[in-house]
């Protein structure tokens, strides 16, 4: 069980287990559990929401609180509704004993309004941002980005769904009924010991990022959906701190893609599979008319560094790539609300008009780095956890870009696969490996994964020159320990 008094202080490890461990066979009786909608916070008429940070007890089973925390409640926060063109007040208190922040993760806003580790809520303070919406309607991310806590912060539940919408959106007739036929859905991996959320700790959460035995949506263990027997958007949210979800049917019907995390996509895509990284978000509209179950189920967990193959396993650390899919969610489709038409995938979704890579004035490199010293959970720094070879620097800007400027940049990781994401931006993925994107890599984005060096285009329209934007793997733990850096935009 999270010891609250670790979890409060800041700074140190909040918990680690001794051992590798399971959930408790028999817990909450095998049986399903409704999937819980978050509380819809809009921001409409009043153009305000409030969120306060606070800790909490959760039972993921019957019987067995667990220390956690969240927004608003006990565990992970509210669904935001915001709409473009609005200037939205916020109000956000801390309720904890140590510092924390709001991140609106794919918001494209002033550096000084981002919540990055420069906007620091102190306990008992309150931060009250205006936020000017201006771009189309997306799925977005909001989450806790303290320096040197983010990864705890975020395993503990500081995290939730903001959703933008507009005229364009609304007019598509996609679905849109709250909870019904659109669904949030903030998937995550955590780890139980005798049905208690525990923290895993040592060498291999250093290198890998914490990963859990067991896959929660919305906070619930083993969920499952009733939907209508109709046409349902799904908006996919990766809350996890480390782990890539490779999600499917199990019947493998298809669905169609039709959002990034930079908004719709121009044309709905048809697929039988998509990958999610930490920090990315999908939508997805997936069609039950035939009334048949089904369960969005995600293969192994492969993303492992090469020491992970090595069988050098830290304290607590567990490995979840079992060769079995592993279920995420069940569906059950039943006659549901209102009787109304399924609904048509719409032809065109979005238009667009994204960045002139002809315009471009400047190319820079990124390389994501793993050295021995990121391995030993060294800290703070983490010795080999660094960008271009250089930890991160609170106090160090480690770009400078000109404001309405195009860029270029050249992104890639080492040993495993990271997720990269970039504050105040959206772009596109120009190159992969030297050839084209993948079709993935389609539509704007604010986070992607890269091995291999992947191009990426930029226009930077959201000044930050009193507080900078961030770069960094969304691996919870390599941010923490050293993989990112910051950039002002003037």
């Amino acid at each position: 069980m999270l010891d609250r008094r670790s979890l409060l202080a800041g700074g140190a490890a909040l918990f680690a287990t001794t051992a590798c461990s399971r959930s408790t066979p028999g817990l909450g009786g095998g049986g399903a559990n409704p999937l819980p909608m978050p509380p819809l916070l809009d921001a409409r008429p009043g153009r305000s929401f409030a969120l306060r940070v606070q800790s909490g007890t959760t039972s993921f089973y019957p019987g067995r609180p667990s220390d956690t925390l969240g927004y608003n409640g006990s565990y992970l926060g509210p669904t935001i509704r915001v709409r473009r063109g609005d200037d939205v007040a916020a109000v956000v208190t801390n309720g904890l004993n140590a510092d924390t922040t709001v991140h609106w993760h794919g918001l494209l806003i002033p550096g000084e309004l981002d919540g990055g580790p420069h906007q620091i809520i102190a306990p008992g303070a309150t931060w009250r941002p205006t936020l000017p919406i201006r771009q189309p309607a997306a799925t977005l991310l909001y989450h806790s980005h303290v320096h040197g806590l983010t990864a705890e912060q975020v395993y503990s539940g500081l995290a939730g769904a903001l959703l933008v919408t507009d005229d364009e959106e609304q007019g598509l007739g996609l679905p849109s009924e709250y909870g019904v036929d659109d669904l949030p859905l903030l998937i995550q991996d955590r780890q139980f010991e005798n049905g208690r959320l525990v923290m895993p700790g040592g060498m291999m959460v250093a290198m890998q990022g914490r990963r859990g035995d067991t896959i929660l949506v919305n906070g619930a263990v083993n969920p499952l959906a009733a939907v209508p027997n109709r046409l349902v958007r799904l908006r996919l949210v990766n809350a996890s701190n480390a782990r890539i979800y490779e999600l499917s049917f199990s019947d493998r019907r298809s669905f169609h893609w039709i959002g990034t995390e930079g908004g719709l996509l121009e044309h709905a895509v048809a697929l039988e599979a998509i990958t999610l990284a930490p920090g990315q978000r999908a939508e997805l509209l997936v069609d039950f008319t035939d009334g048949r179950s089904a369960s969005l189920v995600t293969a192994a967990d492969t993303n492992s560094s090469m020491m992970g193959g090595m069988g050098m396993m830290g304290r607590g650390a567990r490995r979840t790539d079992a060769a079995a899919p592993a279920t995420v969610l069940r569906f059950e489709p039943r006659p549901l609300g209102q009787a109304r038409a399924s609904g048509v995938v719409p032809t065109l979704l979005a238009s667009r008009t994204g960045p002139d890579a002809s315009k471009a004035v400047r190319r820079r490199r990124l390389s994501l780095n793993m050295g021995m010293g990121g391995m030993m959970g060294s800290g703070s720094g983490g010795g080999g956890l660094t960008i271009n070879g250089k930890p991160f620097d609170m106090n160090r800007i480690d770009e400078t870009v000109k404001l309405g400027s195009t860029e270029i940049w050249e992104v890639s990781g080492e040993m495993m696969r990271h997720p990269i994401h970039i504050h105040g931006v959206h772009f596109d993925v120009l190159t992969r490996g030297g050839g084209q994107p993948d079709v993935l890599d389609q539509g704007p984005r604010d986070t992607v994964l890269v091995k291999e060096p992947v191009e990426l285009l930029i226009r930077f329209d959201q000044p930050a020159k009193s507080a900078p934007f961030m770069y960094h793997c969304h691996i919870l733990e390599h941010e923490d320990n050293g993989m990112m850096g910051q950039f002002s935009v003037a």
